[in-house]
């Protein structure tokens, strides 16, 4: 295994990947299983963002009628709860931890700063970004990219519960084939389930790959970073 190929990378997290096999809330088991798999990170010397969505607790229009900016916003105080989590779990394990919010709770976390964002991964620590972008109608696909974008991440780690990309539902369909290597434009051309278009487009535009990747197998973080070919790679060419 050689030496890691990156840097500053971004690493995406669905809500729904800390409840565990739960599927709501939070499960504490698998926030420390992640910490454990960052720090692994942070050992070897890569700056780590983050941004964690808020699927477990709070997912789109749940509420009949509900005004959507009214339900975004809800979402948005969910990423901040799981964001909070997982510093508590990277704290834990003696991992330096900052979480910065598009919506100002100074209370619990700083502001969205870039350049202090920044610094505090040139120190070393994990910088979590809660609130998404701060806008309803914009996913935490969207903020992560946007995010990885402001503070030059040379990649996005997309974790997911698939071990790749798929020309359709591998879990519904045995015969689903398997992608290794992809161009932004095939993910948009093909509707691929990656991330959404607005997010996709953005990494296209500021030349951002994209890999993803099945979280619930140990080591794929690190073995990902260490260049070994696991999950499908996004690329812009």
């Amino acid at each position: 295994m050689g030496a890691c190929k990156y840097k500053r990378v971004m690493l995406k997290l669905s809500g729904e990947a800390l409840a565990g096999s739960t599927g709501f809330g939070i499960d504490f088991n698998v926030a420390t299983r992640i910490a454990e798999e960052i720090k692994e990170l942070v050992d070897m010397g890569v700056e780590v963002g983050a941004v964690v969505g808020g699927g477990n607790i709070w997912r789109g229009r749940e509420g009949e009628g509900m005004d959507r900016t009214t339900a975004d916003h809800m979402g948005m105080l969910a990423t901040c709860i799981n964001a909070l989590a997982l510093q508590d779990s990277l704290e834990n394990i003696g991992v330096l931890t900052r979480v910065q919010t598009a919506i100002e709770m100074k209370e619990v976390a700083e502001p969205f700063i870039r350049r202090r964002a920044v610094r505090h991964l040139e120190k070393g620590r994990v910088v979590i970004f809660g609130a998404g972008s701060g806008n309803p109608y914009f996913s935490t696909d969207t903020a992560a990219a946007l995010r990885a974008a402001e503070i030059d991440a040379e990649l996005i780690l997309l974790a997911k519960k698939v071990d790749g990309v798929y020309d359709k539902d591998p879990n519904k369909y045995p015969d689903a084939k398997k992608f290794d290597k992809l161009t932004h434009m095939q993910v948009l051309e093909q509707g691929l389930q990656v991330m959404d278009s607005t997010a996709t487009s953005l990494c296209m535009d500021n030349d951002i790959p994209i890999l993803v990747f099945a979280l619930d197998e140990p080591g794929n973080i690190k073995r990902a970073l260490m260049g070994e070919e696991i999950g499908t790679l996004v690329t812009k060419k």
